[in-house]
């Protein structure tokens, strides 16, 4: 079965559902979650999406980026996600949320009502290497050095992301 998306308003009403890629290739307003995981040293985990990826392959995430379904909420889905994608269970707290339209690539697009939750972890990991190749911590300060020299090393809406965060928090 093809996994869907929820279309929606800018007010968050839902519409309807539509195959994921469908909605990406229209650039239609849809639901998504985005999970910023620290360690103890407040350090951001970063995950690499895996080759084998639709659009954005091999490039550096947050934590978890993905699709409430239907029957879930904004932070049920945040927590299916981190267990299907990094094999972990952490507490998350929603921080805020935004609307952003991205251009992925491949005639692709990202428009989303994003809310962005933030956790902390610091155990042992069990990846889905056909959602993520590699996992790291990386101090602020290093990810943005490493955003400035080489920003097509990262996912367009991870960019975004950071930044709302950064202006959020």
């Amino acid at each position: 079965m093809e996994e869907q998306v929820v279309l929606i308003s800018e007010n968050d009403e839902v519409l309807g559902l539509m195959e994921k890629m469908q909605a990406h290739e229209n650039g239609i307003l849809h639901r998504a979650f985005s999970v910023f995981l620290f360690n103890d040293q407040g350090e951001l985990l970063l995950q690499k999406r895996a080759a084998e990826k639709y659009h954005s392959p091999n490039q550096w995430t947050n934590a978890v980026c993905s699709h409430p379904r239907i029957d879930e909420t904004y932070l049920q889905g945040a927590k299916r996600r981190l267990k299907e994608e990094l094999g972990i269970d952490a507490e998350l707290t929603e921080k805020f949320h935004f609307i952003y339209k991205a251009d992925v690539g491949g005639n692709l697009w990202e428009h989303e009502r994003d809310h962005v939750f933030t956790g902390n972890y610091n155990g042992e990991f069990n990846l889905n290497l056909e959602e993520v190749s590699e996992i790291r911590y990386i101090s602020m300060e290093n990810l943005d050095r490493e955003l400035a020299e080489n920003p097509q090393n990262f996912t367009e809406w991870f960019k975004i992301i950071l930044k709302e965060y950064k202006e959020n928090l």
